[in-house]
């Protein structure tokens, strides 16, 4: 992409790996400058206890061409929140776009055991890191992004709106933090919209993201060696895709049409034209109804 985001600032909560990574990467790449969070540090890893750190992120972002700074922050500690929001305004003067990816739930959800059956403490605390860490952010960073016309708020989820309504997603405690971000996306888009900003939700599909390619084995060089263990991994995406999605709706200035949407990457690329790293346009949503969730057997043809 061009410098299209040159002299824009983006807030990417919750970046140290996956989507948030992609989505800050990608919004380098047009020329934001970006702050990125999350709890892993070169000097400290959270609970995932995994190599990937906030300070590479930022370093990537650079590398891309934008700006990228990284810092420690826990969402759900409203003072630190408070904090990062102060220098970004101290530093920037403006906020315009904001990415509430937090998650942190991979170690956290069972899946497929019932509410009853599953630990209580761990499905609680899943919640705590997937919802109220998104309402703690948007507290504190909305003020800022109100101040300059245009700004965009990303909620990012798994599934979307229209999926997610008929579908059991893997657990209680999983399923309802997701649905509880679709519907943040709607509450902010009803907030914001009369104020001149524009709340998503968006989706990436299938993601290859560092846990899901460890999950199999693989790297993102031989990701289709995955594919005799599971046929449907055809249609997976990179992390950047997602990541040009949110880069193509900041750079939009008719974004506000979008307000209160419930998105994917799928989608976005075929409206907005752009592409995974490989040049293909996964549309993996509409593959998963029309062919997996079908039990047709793995094709990726047409949906790719």
């Amino acid at each position: 992409m061009t410098a299209v985001l040159e002299g824009r600032v983006a807030l990417v909560a919750g970046a140290t790996r996956g989507a948030g990574r992609g989505i800050a990467v990608e919004l380098g790449a047009a020329g934001a400058t970006v702050y990125v969070t999350g709890r892993s540090t070169r000097e400290r890893r959270s609970e995932y206890d995994r190599p990937e750190t906030i300070e590479d992120t930022a370093e990537l972002v650079t590398a891309a061409g934008g700006r990228g700074i990284a810092v420690e922050v826990d969402h759900l500690e409203p003072d630190r929140v408070r904090a990062l929001v102060r220098r970004v305004e101290s530093e920037q003067g403006r906020l315009d776009v904001l990415v509430n990816d937090i998650w942190g739930g991979e170690p956290l959800f069972e899946w497929g055991t019932p509410v009853w059956e599953h630990d209580l403490e761990r499905g609680l605390r899943l919640l705590r890191l997937a919802v109220e860490t998104h309402a703690v952010t948007s507290h504190h960073a909305l003020p800022l992004l109100l101040r300059t016309p245009g700004g965009l708020v990303v909620e990012m989820t798994d599934g979307t709106a229209e999926y997610n309504a008929s579908r059991y997603r893997v657990s209680f405690f999983y399923d309802l933090a997701k649905a509880a971000v679709l519907r943040m996306a709607f509450a902010l888009a009803h907030e914001l919209g009369p104020r001149g900003a524009t709340a998503v939700a968006l989706t990436p599909g299938w993601m290859r993201s560092e846990i899901m390619l460890d999950h199999y084995g693989v790297t993102e060089d031989t990701w289709r060696d995955a594919l005799d263990r599971e046929p449907h991994f055809c249609i997976s995406e990179t992390p950047r895709y997602v990541g040009r999605a949110v880069a193509a709706l900041a750079a939009d200035p008719g974004v506000s049409r979008w307000n209160g949407a419930s998105l994917s990457s799928g989608r976005l690329a075929r409206v907005y034209g752009f592409t995974d790293l490989d040049g293909s346009q996964p549309d993996c949503w509409r593959y998963l109804v029309e062919v997996q969730d079908a039990g047709k057997p793995a094709d990726p043809t047409g949906y790719r």
